[in-house]
């Protein structure tokens, strides 16, 4: 991977964190560790992957659903998505009452389940229009891409550590 053009290493970061699931908390580490970019290069990569499909699933996805709900493999995956989403919002009181601060808490904790896509999924489903959802979306990928950041430098230096001791 050393080999690789430095635009390529930059390219397919920001495409693995426009992955749903995988998202910025698992193309920094892949930036950093696969790709040997440093910090900053893989925290902007991955960060940029992550916040280019926010707008478009936030003013988009519902038409989408309807278009694609018509065949029944995509049906199984819209159903899910859409309880999914649906869940979190009916889950959480904070969400209904704090949109801005929920939508933010959501997006920023790097946990399974949570992130930009799942955020721009529950604010579509809560008629949030795009001015109101992405603000807090990208604070909290800004948020979680810190955490994450920190995480990877912090497993980095003890890998570093634990390789000089042998």
């Amino acid at each position: 991977m050393e080999s690789l053009p430095i635009f390529v290493k930059y390219l397919f970061t920001v495409i693995v964190g426009m992955v749903p699931i995988v998202e910025l908390r698992g193309a920094i580490p892949i930036g950093v560790f696969t790709f040997h970019l440093n910090y900053i290069e893989a925290f902007i990569c991955s960060f940029i992957g992550n916040i280019i499909p926010v707008y478009f699933i936030v003013k988009y996805i519902r038409p989408l659903f309807d278009f694609f709900g018509r065949w029944k493999p995509f049906k199984k995956v819209i159903d899910w998505a859409t309880e999914k989403a649906t869940r979190k919002i009916e889950e959480s009181t904070k969400l209904q009452n704090f949109v801005a601060l929920g939508l933010f808490l959501f997006v920023a904790i790097p946990l399974p389940g949570t992130g930009a896509w799942i955020g721009s999924l529950v604010a579509n489903f809560l008629d949030l229009p795009p001015k109101k959802a992405i603000p807090p979306i990208i604070i909290g990928v800004l948020t979680a891409g810190i955490i994450v950041l920190s995480l990877t430098a912090i497993a980095k230096g003890g890998i570093e550590y634990l390789l000089q001791k042998n």
